[in-house]
């Protein structure tokens, strides 16, 4: 699934490490690097700062929660397999430099990429 996103994103030889973790261990991580509290669905760590190309391809890690994929998609009635291809195309999106809290167009911005990727994804099977 990670690979047909990184096609979809015009960088097939791309490599990023992807975490999963419990809510214990992603509170922990959100609680270290981002200063937050408690758990979250998923976290980004990229390797650059999205304007400048990444060395050797290496974009970065993304971690997620499967605890809280699953608590998620459980609550949204698509089940956990849908919500972790939704937070980990999010993770990647991150790595490229996408971001949803800086303003409503950006939000937006990534909001469509993400539904792209989606359809992409959706007839993978994990």
């Amino acid at each position: 699934m990670a690979r047909a996103i990184l096609s979809a994103l015009d960088c097939p030889d791309g490599e990023l490490s992807i975490l999963i973790e419990d809510d214990k261990g992603i509170a922990e991580l959100n609680s270290e690097y981002l200063h937050r509290k408690g758990p979250t669905n998923v976290i980004s760590f990229p390797m650059h700062d999205g304007k400048s190309p990444a060395l050797n391809d290496i974009l970065g890690d993304v971690v997620i929660s499967i605890e809280t994929a699953e608590r998620e998609g459980t609550e949204e009635g698509t089940g956990m397999k849908k919500r972790f291809a939704e937070l980990l195309i999010h993770g990647i999106l991150h790595l490229f430099g996408y971001d949803h809290e800086k303003n409503h167009y950006q939000a937006r911005k990534m909001r469509k990429k993400a539904a792209e990727l989606m359809k992409i994804v959706e007839g993978i099977e994990l």
